[in-house]
């Protein structure tokens, strides 16, 4: 039976005196440090990437991106298949493209991190990966669950299981059939790693009383930041990421991954949001607008700018939050005659209440040749959006994309009207609103078939 020896080894390695490892380091040929420096995952993993010292049965490691949630798994799966040759072992990914590209073809997978001479044989067109010593993997598509009843595994690694298709409940499904299936050996064990959402699957496996590091359970967590692993990550990928996210709530769960709470009596949820993400769609748009929610002042507000298209189906897709902060009537009027030109608008939607007619001339001043359709607010931030709301609900409206400070704001909007949200006043949410009840719920002009 596999034991967890690595992180025993490597913590005789840490104890280690410094004169010690720097003795036993230059005793090495360059073979030996080469092998030692690129394939003894116990020596040079972080603690928390290592299987916790307590007893376990589902280790999940919930981290923001880039903190190393992907080697620790595939190195997890490495040495259970050295150490225990009738290990049968399931790889459970979102789809079996990602299972393949991620989990094994990937930079941090199963072949990369395999030496020579244990390198596993991956037979794509079986699923299924062999060792010498005869353990097996198998990769499954969590978006099949029935893929999952009926075989037999003694461990399992399941990645991103925030990221699996919650619809019909088939995350939780492929979830259920797994742990039904882990029925060989005697000390069936899997590890799941993720940065965290707030999916079903996820509130269950961090409910309190599942178990934490210190004392062992029947779910033991693991928690992380990405900053964890800066000294391994670009420059470049750090920054990009505080630039996405910085100064978001999103940002909690992206970079320090934190399972976000919801807000009770949000007209959105963060569990709406997850539901609802999509890449851009392939169908052709009928209509493309760009909602707008000007600010009230030169340096007041942010001037809110939403891209929402409706398809020729006639679903809505929201396709870009390109709003602004601190911007002058003459800078974010070009933001947004740039915006409705590069996504090809077929008209701008801008609320008229605080600058009147003024609003259409900036626009106009900006070069805006699209039509221009003003809209007065007759009834509060929240009345308006609770109609959007529903049309999330039922499954009509799809985000391109993660758009951090714009879903912040949807989760502050309470029924009932108040705002709870970042910020004095949730601009971008007002955009996003405006924008689909001209698509979905306004007067709809004749729409035509166009392409991306």
């Amino acid at each position: 039976m596999a034991s967890d020896a690595p992180r025993n080894r490597g913590e005789w390695f840490r104890e280690t005196e410094v004169e010690r490892r720097i003795r036993l380091w230059d005793e090495m040929d360059a073979a030996e440090k080469d092998a030692a420096g690129n394939w003894h995952w116990e020596l040079w993993g972080r603690p928390e990437q290592l299987p916790p010292p307590v007893d376990w049965r589902v280790w999940l490691i919930c981290a923001g991106r880039g903190f190393g949630k992907t080697r620790a798994g595939a190195e997890w799966v490495r040495h259970i298949a050295r150490t225990d040759g009738s290990a049968r072992i399931a790889l459970v990914g979102a789809s079996l493209a990602e299972a393949r590209a991620v989990m094994v073809e990937g930079e941090s997978g199963l072949l990369a991190a395999s030496p020579g001479a244990c390198r596993p044989e991956f037979e794509p067109s079986l699923r299924r990966l062999q060792w010498d010593n005869g353990a097996q993997a198998f990769l499954y598509s969590a978006a099949e669950p029935e893929s999952l009843r009926g075989p037999q595994h003694s461990h399992a690694w399941c990645d991103e299981i925030a990221k699996w298709d919650n619809a019909s409940g088939r995350a939780m499904a492929a979830w259920d059939n797994l742990q039904l299936g882990l029925r060989l050996g005697e000390r069936p064990r899997v590890v799941a790693t993720t940065t965290p959402r707030a999916v079903p699957l996820m509130r269950r496996l961090m409910a309190p009383g599942t178990g934490e590091e210190e004392g062992g359970g029947d779910v033991v967590i693991t928690r992380g930041r990405t900053l964890d692993n800066a000294e391994n990550l670009p420059a470049a990928f750090l920054a990009a990421m505080q630039q996405q996210f910085g100064g978001t709530t999103l940002a909690r769960q992206e970079l320090d991954g934190e399972l976000l709470t919801e807000v009770e009596g949000a007209l959105w949820s963060r569990a709406l949001l997850e539901s609802c993400r999509d890449r851009l769609p392939r169908e052709p748009l009928a209509r493309v607008v760009v909602g707008v929610d000007p600010p009230a002042g030169a340096r007041g507000d942010e001037c809110g700018i939403v891209v929402a298209a409706v398809t020729r189906a006639g679903g809505a897709v929201v396709l870009a939050d390109c709003s602004l902060a601190r911007a002058g009537p003459e800078r974010w009027a070009r933001a947004v005659a740039a915006t409705a030109q590069h996504w090809q608008a077929d008209r701008v939607v801008a609320e008229a209440n605080q600058g009147g007619r003024m609003v259409e001339s900036v626009l106009r001043a900006a070069d805006c040749q699209m039509p221009i359709h003003l809209v007065h607010a007759t009834r509060g931030k929240t009345a308006r959006a609770e109609p959007v709301a529903a049309l999330y609900e039922a499954g009509k409206v799809r985000h391109a994309g993660l758009f951090a400070r714009l879903e912040d704001q949807l989760c502050g909007l309470m029924a009932g009207g108040s705002y709870e949200g970042p910020g004095r006043s949730p601009d971008r949410a007002d955009a996003l609103v405006w924008a689909l009840t001209e698509l979905m719920l306004g007067r709809r002009g004749r729409p035509r078939v166009r392409e991306l």
